[in-house]
């Protein structure tokens, strides 16, 4: 089949609808466009609902007209993914997972338990596997069933629960891909979590990235999480040298100001994936929310516009870089 006309300035790269109109030029681009937004699409085999998002020869693009929509709860709950033992929601940034000793009412945890009870459930249950830093947006599965929670908990665990996030880092990073390995604390020594110096007993955290755009000031990571330490991925690229934008707490603060402001870490659980209870294997895919493309968008432009800054040279492809636990 014919591949649709490459637009000059996507590197090759097109959008999704009009990459899914060649596949099926019977089907009108407004019913391609909410097949997308319905999560019935997925990209290399993960769903995605962003109808402007970019596609290129080599991916495997796929509509599934079979594939259960996702659901919106008016305003309030975006489900990805719903089975007897375990769901899939989005988290907007700015909301917590669950409450702390304020007792805060309105969380994803009490959105996703009055979801639930709005359709006739009078005590659902509802159990929290794994969190999401309050200013971070993204993917996260609740367990419906004790054996979901069984099963959900082991997964993590076993570190077989797929994890994959976007963030946006300080600095142009030297390598291509790379990997730390420090072990963390709970008190570096000034009441913050961080990484073990010499001489401390830290829990293993292994954190694997690898570059998507290098912006000069910034770069745009894919990181995967083989742990799931608090903090970590922030931690991780701020011992590094390269702080996610925006995070207020690992920065170190004798850096001059970001230059472009950000008001949360840019940081977003895209991809989450683990094993159904009944079995198959459930991938979901969220895009970042718009604060983030804006701020990606926003990198651009100032890239763009300054052609003749001093850059730090990208590193040869295939280059990685590692550090490992002291």
């Amino acid at each position: 089949m014919k591949s649709p006309e490459k637009t000059p300035d996507a590197g090759g790269r097109v959008r999704i609808v009009r990459w899914l109109s060649s596949l099926y030029p019977d089907v009108s681009p407004s019913r391609l466009k909410r097949a997308v937004l319905s999560g019935q699409v997925t990209v290399n085999g993960a769903v995605t609902t962003n109808a402007g998002a970019l596609v290129s020869e080599g991916d495997e693009v796929v509509w599934e007209e079979g594939r259960p929509t996702i659901r919106r709860a008016g305003n309030r709950l975006v489900v990805f993914y719903e089975d007897d033992d375990a769901i899939i929601v989005f988290k907007p940034a700015g909301m917590l997972t669950q409450p702390t000793y304020e007792k805060e009412r309105d969380t994803l945890l009490s959105r996703v338990s009055n979801y639930l009870a709005s359709r006739g459930e009078k005590r659902p249950y509802v159990a929290v596997v794994h969190r999401l830093d309050k200013d971070t947006s993204g993917l996260l599965a609740f367990a419906k069933s004790r054996r979901g929670l069984h099963s959900l908990q082991t997964q993590l665990k076993t570190r077989a629960l797929e994890r994959s996030y976007l963030a946006v880092v300080e600095g142009n990073l030297a390598a291509n891909s790379g990997r730390y390995e420090e072990a963390l604390v709970e008190d570096r020594g000034d009441g913050r979590r961080g990484v073990a110096r010499p001489g401390q007993e830290g829990l293993p955290a292994l954190t694997a990235w690898k570059v998507v755009e290098r912006f000069g000031v910034a770069t745009l990571v894919e990181v995967e999480l083989e742990t799931g330490r608090t903090h970590q991925i922030r931690i991780h690229f701020a011992e590094a040298g390269h702080p996610v934008v925006g995070d207020p707490v690992y920065r170190d603060r004798r850096l001059p100001p970001f230059p472009v402001r950000f008001p949360r870490q840019a940081l977003h659980a895209a991809l989450l994936g683990f094993d159904s209870v009944e079995g198959g294997h459930i991938v979901r895919r969220a895009e970042p929310p718009r604060d983030f493309e804006a701020l990606v968008t926003e990198l651009r432009d100032r890239r763009a516009k300054t052609p003749d800054r001093k850059k730090e040279k990208p590193a040869a492809k295939g280059s990685t870089e590692s550090r490992r636990a002291k």
